[in-house]
């Protein structure tokens, strides 16, 4: 493929400015049709944005001859669908994460790819991200030495909407998202976890809620193993108070540590036998620009993506060692 014509299914808030205007910044990439069930919506995004054509059924995008590669931007519970319909009909997908509602999903998704030839993308943008690629060449120059563990805190207050008893977000619905906020921002670290160390062997975990907002999890305890041995665990609690709020991750070495958050860009403290440093932690203008960077030099043959539906498809088997359990009890 020369050049990439995309068109977005599902523009809402994710497309406006962490992907979709990316997709006309990357060479050899152009938006060039966009979806919404609701055409008001849709006909304005693609006004704000200049893309030349707007549809509000997906069927229609999908086989628009001017489209050759679907990015799927909707919530969990549509991303099967649309991605295998794409599939089907040649055309490379990218989907917004998590992947699916659950591994099961999944392996349906990616038994459609293999079947078809056709590659399946997945939105695990951190991968490509300045600061945690930082990160992994900060582990692979043996600055912390031997990874032993690793140690993944997150405490959050309630997100607005959460005790909306009448409008419950999807987010935290988890028959549209998967599960509640641990699926939505756990599956970033669990990914990037899996991208600097490889396959996790083992996951267990147990979760609950505890405060009573909603349906779905609101706090989360797990431990993994990966294949090369080393061990982490993991805290995710969202219904604390905003004076003790954490976003940390403790990568710990046999000759010192990395920590870092995952939502706050703030700088990477790396502590070793040789002193302490700081390292800067960038923001892209639009986080995804490089993964679709790396997608669109993939498609047109210019080397492999870092983030395919294989590798995310671990990342929900994970999350769901940890949550499968209490989410077929709501």
């Amino acid at each position: 493929m020369k050049k990439i014509n995309w068109g977005i299914i599902g523009c809402g808030d994710v497309t406006e400015h962490k992907s979709g205007p990316a997709f006309n910044k990357v060479p050899g990439s152009s938006l060039v049709a966009v979806m919404r069930r609701n055409e008001e919506k849709a006909a304005d995004y693609a006004q704000r944005h200049q893309v030349p054509t707007w549809y509000n059924d997906s069927h229609k995008l999908i086989h628009d001859p001017n489209v050759n590669a679907i990015y799927v931007a909707t919530p969990p519970s549509t991303h099967k669908e649309y991605a295998i319909a794409a599939m089907k009909a040649g055309k490379p997908v990218y989907v917004e994460k998590p992947m699916a509602l659950n591994y099961a999903e999944c392996e349906e998704m990616n038994k459609i790819s293999a079947k078809t030839g056709v590659p399946l993308f997945v939105a695990y943008y951190r991968r490509q991200l300045p600061g945690y690629l930082k990160v992994q060449e900060l582990i692979s120059q043996g600055r912390i030495g031997d990874v032993r563990l690793v140690n993944i805190r997150m405490y959050s207050p309630p997100k607005p909407g959460d005790m909306n008893i009448k409008d419950v977000p999807w987010r935290i619905t988890p028959e549209i998202s998967g599960g509640g906020h641990f699926v939505d921002l756990a599956s970033h670290q669990l990914d990037y976890l899996d991208y600097l160390f490889g396959p996790v062997e083992k996951a267990a975990g147990y979760s609950f809620n505890q405060a009573q907002l909603y349906r779905a999890e609101d706090v989360v305890a797990g431990s993994m193993m990966f294949e090369s041995g080393a061990l982490c665990s993991g805290v995710w609690t969202f219904t604390t108070s905003a004076a003790i709020e954490k976003d940390e991750i403790e990568i710990v070495g046999s000759k010192g540590k990395i920590v870092f958050s995952t939502f706050d860009f703030s700088p990477i403290k790396l502590q070793s036998e040789s002193g302490d440093e700081e390292f800067e932690n960038v923001r892209p203008e639009h986080v995804q620009k490089p993964l679709i960077e790396m997608m669109v030099k993939s498609l047109q043959g210019n080397g492999e993506c870092v983030s395919t539906g294989v590798s995310a498809a671990r990342t929900t088997w994970v999350m769901d060692k940890m949550v499968s359990d209490y989410l077929k009890l709501v």
